[in-house]
Protein backbone atom coordinates (compact mmCIF):
# COMPACT_ATOMS: atom_id res chain seq x y z
CA UNK A 1 0.00 0.00 0.00
CA UNK A 2 2.82 2.51 0.85
CA UNK A 3 4.58 1.39 -2.42
CA UNK A 4 0.85 2.15 -4.54
CA UNK A 5 0.48 5.83 -2.50
CA UNK A 6 3.84 6.65 -3.33
CA UNK A 7 5.18 7.41 0.59
CA UNK A 8 8.76 7.27 0.74
CA UNK A 9 8.73 7.42 -2.84
CA UNK A 10 8.41 4.91 -5.78
CA UNK A 11 10.86 1.88 -5.47
CA UNK A 12 9.75 0.65 -9.35
CA UNK A 13 10.36 3.24 -12.34
CA UNK A 14 7.69 4.42 -14.30
CA UNK A 15 6.60 1.66 -17.51
CA UNK A 16 6.05 4.91 -20.18
CA UNK A 17 3.84 5.77 -21.90
CA UNK A 18 2.35 4.02 -24.71
CA UNK A 19 3.80 0.73 -22.94
CA UNK A 20 1.54 -2.57 -22.42
CA UNK A 21 1.07 -1.62 -18.92
CA UNK A 22 -0.35 2.52 -19.99
CA UNK A 23 -2.45 1.08 -22.57
CA UNK A 24 -3.77 -2.44 -20.99
CA UNK A 25 -4.73 -0.07 -17.99
CA UNK A 26 -6.53 2.97 -19.80
CA UNK A 27 -7.96 0.32 -22.38
CA UNK A 28 -9.92 -1.25 -19.22
CA UNK A 29 -11.13 1.90 -18.02
CA UNK A 30 -11.90 3.17 -21.37
CA UNK A 31 -14.32 -0.28 -21.97
CA UNK A 32 -15.65 0.42 -18.21
CA UNK A 33 -16.40 3.86 -19.32
CA UNK A 34 -18.15 2.70 -22.35
CA UNK A 35 -20.18 0.21 -21.28
CA UNK A 36 -21.27 1.63 -18.50
CA UNK A 37 -22.52 4.54 -20.35
CA UNK A 38 -24.31 2.79 -22.72
CA UNK A 39 -26.04 0.43 -21.00
CA UNK A 40 -27.24 3.06 -17.87
CA UNK A 41 -27.71 6.04 -20.89
CA UNK A 42 -29.95 3.38 -23.19
CA UNK A 43 -31.92 2.10 -19.90
CA UNK A 44 -32.53 5.52 -18.49
CA UNK A 45 -33.54 7.60 -22.00
CA UNK A 46 -37.20 7.47 -21.35
CA UNK A 47 -37.13 7.53 -18.26
CA UNK A 48 -37.94 11.11 -15.96
CA UNK A 49 -35.21 13.30 -15.47
CA UNK A 50 -35.01 13.05 -11.53
CA UNK A 51 -34.18 8.98 -12.28
CA UNK A 52 -31.72 9.97 -14.72
CA UNK A 53 -30.13 12.56 -12.85
CA UNK A 54 -28.97 9.65 -10.22
CA UNK A 55 -26.23 8.67 -11.73
CA UNK A 56 -24.87 12.02 -12.32
CA UNK A 57 -25.36 12.58 -8.98
CA UNK A 58 -23.22 9.35 -8.04
CA UNK A 59 -20.59 10.58 -10.97
CA UNK A 60 -20.28 13.88 -9.22
CA UNK A 61 -19.63 12.35 -5.75
CA UNK A 62 -16.96 9.69 -6.64
CA UNK A 63 -15.25 12.09 -8.89
CA UNK A 64 -15.10 14.63 -6.68
CA UNK A 65 -14.30 11.96 -3.47
CA UNK A 66 -11.51 10.10 -5.50
CA UNK A 67 -9.77 13.87 -6.66
CA UNK A 68 -9.91 14.56 -2.36
CA UNK A 69 -8.53 11.45 -1.69
CA UNK A 70 -5.79 11.64 -3.60
CA UNK A 71 -4.77 15.20 -2.13
CA UNK A 72 -5.21 13.92 1.25
CA UNK A 73 -2.41 10.95 0.41
CA UNK A 74 -0.23 14.19 -1.21
CA UNK A 75 -0.49 16.21 1.53
CA UNK A 76 0.11 13.02 4.10
CA UNK A 77 3.84 12.36 2.14
CA UNK A 78 4.76 16.15 3.35
CA UNK A 79 4.09 17.75 -0.20
CA UNK A 80 1.46 19.77 1.37
CA UNK A 81 1.00 23.61 0.27
CA UNK A 82 3.23 22.62 -3.05
CA UNK A 83 0.86 19.92 -3.94
CA UNK A 84 -2.32 21.77 -3.39
CA UNK A 85 -0.77 24.68 -5.67
CA UNK A 86 0.32 22.30 -8.73
CA UNK A 87 -3.44 20.85 -8.31
CA UNK A 88 -5.97 23.48 -8.51
CA UNK A 89 -9.15 22.62 -10.81
CA UNK A 90 -7.38 24.51 -13.44
CA UNK A 91 -6.60 22.31 -16.36
CA UNK A 92 -9.32 21.66 -19.24
CA UNK A 93 -10.25 17.84 -17.84
CA UNK A 94 -10.24 18.94 -14.27
CA UNK A 95 -12.86 20.83 -14.95
CA UNK A 96 -15.14 18.62 -15.12
CA UNK A 97 -14.69 18.64 -11.23
CA UNK A 98 -16.66 21.43 -11.02
CA UNK A 99 -19.15 21.08 -13.54
CA UNK A 100 -20.52 17.69 -13.06
CA UNK A 101 -21.62 18.45 -9.68
CA UNK A 102 -23.05 22.12 -10.81
CA UNK A 103 -24.76 19.50 -13.88
CA UNK A 104 -25.89 17.11 -10.75
CA UNK A 105 -27.02 19.49 -8.45
CA UNK A 106 -28.04 22.95 -9.89
CA UNK A 107 -31.07 23.93 -11.95
CA UNK A 108 -32.31 26.24 -14.45
CA UNK A 109 -30.05 27.48 -17.37
CA UNK A 110 -27.36 26.71 -15.31
CA UNK A 111 -28.17 23.18 -15.25
CA UNK A 112 -28.50 23.55 -18.63
CA UNK A 113 -25.34 24.68 -19.98
CA UNK A 114 -23.27 22.45 -17.13
CA UNK A 115 -24.91 19.63 -19.10
CA UNK A 116 -23.86 20.87 -22.37
CA UNK A 117 -19.96 21.37 -21.23
CA UNK A 118 -20.34 18.40 -19.99
CA UNK A 119 -21.05 16.64 -22.94
CA UNK A 120 -18.97 18.34 -25.13
CA UNK A 121 -15.75 18.39 -23.35
CA UNK A 122 -16.18 14.83 -20.78
CA UNK A 123 -15.24 12.56 -23.46
CA UNK A 124 -12.11 14.42 -24.58
CA UNK A 125 -10.89 14.79 -21.56
CA UNK A 126 -11.56 11.68 -20.51
CA UNK A 127 -9.38 10.23 -24.21
CA UNK A 128 -6.42 13.40 -23.58
CA UNK A 129 -6.21 12.37 -19.60
CA UNK A 130 -5.91 8.57 -20.21
CA UNK A 131 -4.53 7.47 -23.76
CA UNK A 132 -2.68 11.09 -24.35
CA UNK A 133 -1.54 11.41 -20.64
CA UNK A 134 1.88 10.86 -21.42
CA UNK A 135 3.84 12.98 -18.99
CA UNK A 136 2.02 11.17 -16.08
CA UNK A 137 3.25 7.86 -17.62
CA UNK A 138 6.20 8.88 -17.89
CA UNK A 139 6.71 10.21 -14.72
CA UNK A 140 5.14 7.46 -12.56
CA UNK A 141 4.22 3.89 -12.16
CA UNK A 142 1.02 2.74 -14.00
CA UNK A 143 -0.19 1.66 -10.71
CA UNK A 144 0.77 4.36 -8.35
CA UNK A 145 -1.88 7.04 -7.15
CA UNK A 146 -1.09 9.06 -9.16
CA UNK A 147 -2.11 7.54 -12.77
CA UNK A 148 -4.99 5.78 -11.09
CA UNK A 149 -6.46 8.55 -9.72
CA UNK A 150 -6.31 10.28 -12.62
CA UNK A 151 -7.22 7.62 -14.64
CA UNK A 152 -10.49 7.24 -12.71
CA UNK A 153 -11.76 11.00 -12.52
CA UNK A 154 -10.59 11.64 -16.01
CA UNK A 155 -13.18 8.07 -17.10
CA UNK A 156 -15.84 9.63 -15.03
CA UNK A 157 -15.31 12.70 -17.02
CA UNK A 158 -15.53 10.56 -20.09
CA UNK A 159 -18.39 8.45 -18.11
CA UNK A 160 -20.44 11.41 -17.90
CA UNK A 161 -20.05 13.02 -21.32
CA UNK A 162 -21.19 9.64 -22.89
CA UNK A 163 -24.33 9.18 -19.94
CA UNK A 164 -25.93 12.57 -20.61
CA UNK A 165 -25.88 12.36 -24.43
CA UNK A 166 -26.92 8.89 -24.92
CA UNK A 167 -29.85 9.13 -21.63
CA UNK A 168 -30.85 12.84 -23.57
CA UNK A 169 -30.04 14.60 -20.56
CA UNK A 170 -27.61 17.51 -23.00
CA UNK A 171 -30.05 20.00 -24.94
CA UNK A 172 -27.34 21.55 -26.49
CA UNK A 173 -29.69 24.38 -27.49
CA UNK A 174 -28.15 27.57 -29.02
CA UNK A 175 -29.50 29.87 -26.45
CA UNK A 176 -27.12 28.30 -23.93
CA UNK A 177 -24.11 28.28 -26.40
CA UNK A 178 -22.76 31.97 -24.74
CA UNK A 179 -22.75 30.58 -21.00
CA UNK A 180 -20.52 27.07 -22.03
CA UNK A 181 -18.30 29.53 -23.46
CA UNK A 182 -18.59 31.60 -20.46
CA UNK A 183 -18.02 28.85 -18.59
CA UNK A 184 -14.78 28.05 -20.26
CA UNK A 185 -13.59 32.12 -20.59
CA UNK A 186 -13.61 31.81 -17.05
CA UNK A 187 -11.48 28.92 -16.35
CA UNK A 188 -8.96 29.76 -19.03
CA UNK A 189 -8.41 33.54 -17.36
CA UNK A 190 -8.05 31.49 -13.83
CA UNK A 191 -5.37 29.15 -15.44
CA UNK A 192 -3.46 32.44 -16.79
CA UNK A 193 -3.54 34.05 -13.80
CA UNK A 194 -2.94 30.91 -11.65
CA UNK A 195 0.31 30.54 -14.35
CA UNK A 196 1.47 33.90 -13.92
CA UNK A 197 1.36 33.44 -9.71
CA UNK A 198 2.16 30.04 -9.26
CA UNK A 199 4.96 29.91 -12.05
CA UNK A 200 2.68 26.71 -13.64
CA UNK A 201 1.38 25.17 -16.97
CA UNK A 202 -2.44 24.92 -16.35
CA UNK A 203 -4.46 23.78 -19.42
CA UNK A 204 -0.89 23.69 -21.01
CA UNK A 205 -1.18 27.61 -22.11
CA UNK A 206 2.42 27.69 -21.64
CA UNK A 207 4.27 24.47 -23.18
CA UNK A 208 2.90 20.83 -23.73
CA UNK A 209 4.79 19.30 -21.56
CA UNK A 210 4.92 15.73 -23.22
CA UNK A 211 1.21 15.99 -24.21
CA UNK A 212 -0.55 15.87 -27.90
CA UNK A 213 -0.52 20.34 -27.09
CA UNK A 214 2.92 19.72 -28.08
CA UNK A 215 1.89 19.42 -31.92
CA UNK A 216 0.40 22.78 -31.53
CA UNK A 217 3.87 23.90 -29.52
CA UNK A 218 6.30 22.87 -32.04
CA UNK A 219 4.06 24.39 -35.12
CA UNK A 220 4.63 28.01 -33.68
CA UNK A 221 8.31 27.15 -32.34
CA UNK A 222 7.25 27.80 -29.08
CA UNK A 223 6.02 31.32 -29.55
CA UNK A 224 4.60 32.74 -26.05
CA UNK A 225 2.06 34.82 -27.82
CA UNK A 226 0.86 32.16 -30.47
CA UNK A 227 0.97 29.39 -28.46
CA UNK A 228 -1.44 29.88 -26.30
CA UNK A 229 -3.38 31.66 -28.86
CA UNK A 230 -3.92 28.63 -30.96
CA UNK A 231 -4.67 26.56 -27.57
CA UNK A 232 -7.61 28.82 -27.01
CA UNK A 233 -8.91 28.83 -30.33
CA UNK A 234 -8.71 25.65 -30.70
CA UNK A 235 -11.12 25.14 -27.50
CA UNK A 236 -13.48 27.64 -28.81
CA UNK A 237 -13.73 26.37 -32.17
CA UNK A 238 -13.73 22.50 -30.68
CA UNK A 239 -17.33 23.82 -29.12
CA UNK A 240 -18.58 25.35 -32.48
CA UNK A 241 -17.49 22.12 -34.20
CA UNK A 242 -19.45 20.20 -31.77
CA UNK A 243 -22.58 22.14 -31.45
CA UNK A 244 -22.87 21.79 -35.07
CA UNK A 245 -22.07 18.39 -35.54
CA UNK A 246 -24.84 17.60 -32.98
CA UNK A 247 -27.58 20.22 -34.68
CA UNK A 248 -26.62 18.36 -38.28
CA UNK A 249 -27.11 14.69 -36.75
CA UNK A 250 -30.52 15.91 -34.97
CA UNK A 251 -31.86 17.95 -38.16
CA UNK A 252 -30.79 14.67 -40.08
CA UNK A 253 -33.07 12.34 -37.40
CA UNK A 254 -35.75 14.88 -37.38
CA UNK A 255 -35.90 14.33 -41.17
CA UNK A 256 -35.75 10.58 -41.25
CA UNK A 257 -38.28 10.70 -38.58
CA UNK A 258 -40.90 12.86 -41.07
CA UNK A 259 -40.38 10.73 -43.92
CA UNK A 260 -41.56 7.73 -42.44
CA UNK A 261 -44.60 9.00 -40.55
Amino acid sequence: MKEFLGIGGYQRQPEGALSWQHLTFVGLLMAAMIVLAVVLGKRNRNRDEKTKNRVLIAAAILIDAIEIFKLVVFCARGSGLAEMRHNLPLFLCSIQLIVIPLAAFSKGRVREAALDFVFVFGLLGGVLGTVGAFQNYNAYPVLGIENVASGLTHSIAGFASLYVGISGMAGMERRNVPITYGILLFFIAAAFIANAALDYNYMFLRRGDGTPYDVLYNLVHGSPVLYPIGVVALFLVYIAVFYLIVGLVRRKRRAAGAQRS
